[in-house]
């Protein structure tokens, strides 16, 4: 935790240990870590889709809310914050290298006016390997929000790296997260998942929304029928252990993996993050 070097390490800290540290925002008094925006954005909801673990799709529930969002009428962007495994721009269809003015960096406008900020729109060659350690990865995200040009932007989702190390939390600490989704899967596992997700949420005072699960079925082309790959759900009792709404169960659709190698992933219809887009309706409300 390069930027809380005194607070208690990952093998000791708990909510009552990181609740008494002095880095503790609760503690700071007037202290805010918070960035200021770019003088030339207007975000007004910032919302984090984090997930305790790698693999469970949290860029497609991204790609898959801004979407939503962006149909529903609204302006959205995408921080793409796994800076060593980026994959919205592909997602979106963009590609090149973003330019700079004076106010800043400009992001990139996918053909649905989703405007995109990347890593990936940063370099020469996208496949190249992105081979740096945390504070510097922590100091590029922090570039995104204050150096970037968002411009007016409704909902700004930030798509982030799986686990609870040094991009969740120089998010948590540097933007006005509004609110943030635990995406999971269905293994038996996923209480343990969630639980990490939501536990560094609550030590870091930022709202949780609820819960995405994906891959929760994959439903049969020939008969219709829902088959469970990956065992009974089990979504529905930690979200009900934590009082967190679930916001969908997405299954597995090859559709939606083509869309997303053909750069339109934005022209696919979701209905499974109905629950979702209300939730995110009414933080404007």
């Amino acid at each position: 935790m390069p930027e809380n070097s005194t607070c208690s390490g990952a093998s000791s800290c708990s909510k009552e240990s990181c609740e008494g540290c002095s880095h503790n925002k609760a503690n700071q008094g007037s202290a805010d870590f918070r960035e200021p925006m770019n003088a030339s954005s207007n975000v007004k909801k910032v919302i984090g889709v984090v997930s305790g673990k790698g693999g469970v799709g949290k860029s497609f529930v991204t790609s898959s809310l801004a979407s939503a969002m962006n149909k529903a009428g609204y302006k959205v962007g995408i921080m793409d914050a796994d800076i060593t495994g980026p994959s919205i721009p592909k997602m979106f269809g963009v590609h090149g290298q973003v330019y700079g003015t004076e106010e800043g960096m400009i992001p990139m406008v996918a053909e649905d006016g989703t405007k995109v900020m990347s890593i990936n729109l940063l370099l020469e060659d996208e496949e190249a390997p992105v081979i740096w350690r945390g504070p510097v990865i922590a100091g590029v995200v922090k570039q995104f929000w204050n150096e970037t040009v968002w411009g007016d932007v409704d909902y700004l989702f930030v798509d982030m790296p799986p686990g609870t190390g040094d991009v969740p939390l120089t998010v948590f600490q540097s933007l006005p997260v509004d609110g943030i989704v635990i995406v999971t899967s269905p293994q038996e596992l996923v209480q343990m998942i969630v639980k990490k997700a939501y536990n560094m949420a609550e030590m870091m005072h930022v709202p949780v929304l609820g819960v995405v699960e994906n891959f929760s079925y994959l439903k049969c082309p020939d008969c219709g029928k829902e088959i469970k790959l990956f065992g009974e759900s089990h979504v529905d009792d930690v979200a009900d252990e934590l009082g967190l709404p679930v916001l969908g169960k997405m299954p597995l659709d090859p559709k939606y993996a083509e869309s997303a190698d053909a750069g339109k992933f934005f022209e696919m219809e979701n209905p499974y993050l109905e629950k979702a887009v209300e939730v995110l309706k009414n933080l404007n409300k």
